[in-house]
C-alpha cells in the first residue's frame, strides 16, 4: 500500500511496529524518495505533529494494544481538516480474544461501534461509514475538526 501511495502523492509516512516489516519499509524508502519510514511504538505513531492531510490505517486497528493513546496520535499527526480512513472488520462469531488487546473488541476484528466511539472520544468526527465491503469488513472515514 505505501508504494501505491507514493505513486499517487508527494510525500507518505509508512509506519510500523514490527522490526522484520519496518526494515523492509526502510529499504523501499532507500529507494522511493517520497517515502518516510517510521518506526512505530505501541501507544505512539511518532508520525510529526499535523504532518498528514489523510491517513488509513488498514486492518490494523483490532491490533491495537492501547488505542486510546494511538488516536491521540493520529489526531495529532493529522493537519485540522484532514482525513482518517480505517478499513477494519467485525469480529466473526465465536472468535476468540486477541492476546493484549482490549476485551471490547470482541475476537479478531472490532465492532464498527467500538471503532466509532474510540475515535470519536479522540476528537474526530465521523464523516461516512462504507459497510457494504465483503467478509464483514467496512471503512468509516473521519475528519479531524478544522478550529
Amino acid at each position: 500500500m505505501t508504494l501505491a501511495a507514493a505513486k499517487r502523492v508527494a510525500k507518505v509516512y509508512t509506519t510500523e511496529l514490527d522490526a522484520k516489516a519496518f526494515a523492509k519499509l526502510e529499504q523501499l524508502a532507500a529507494t522511493e524518495k517520497s517515502v518516510i519510514a517510521l518506526k512505530a511504538a505501541e501507544a505512539e505513531t511518532n508520525l510529526p505533529a499535523a504532518c498528514c492531510d489523510s491517513i488509513f490505517l488498514r486492518f490494523v486497528y483490532h491490533h491495537l494494544t492501547r488505542p486510546a493513546e494511538i488516536d491521540a496520535s493520529l489526531f495529532h499527526s493529522v493537519k485540522p481538516g484532514g482525513l482518517l480512513a480505517v478499513i477494519d472488520e467485525e469480529p466473526p462469531p465465536g472468535s476468540s480474544a486477541v492476546p493484549g488487546v482490549p476485551e471490547n473488541r470482541g475476537g479478531h476484528g472490532v465492532p464498527q461501534k467500538v471503532l466509532t466511539e474510540e475515535l470519536t472520544s479522540a476528537g474526530f468526527e465521523v464523516v461516512k461509514i462504507l459497510d457494504d465491503w465483503p467478509n464483514h469488513s467496512y471503512c468509516i472515514v473521519f475528519r479531524r475538526p478544522s478550529p
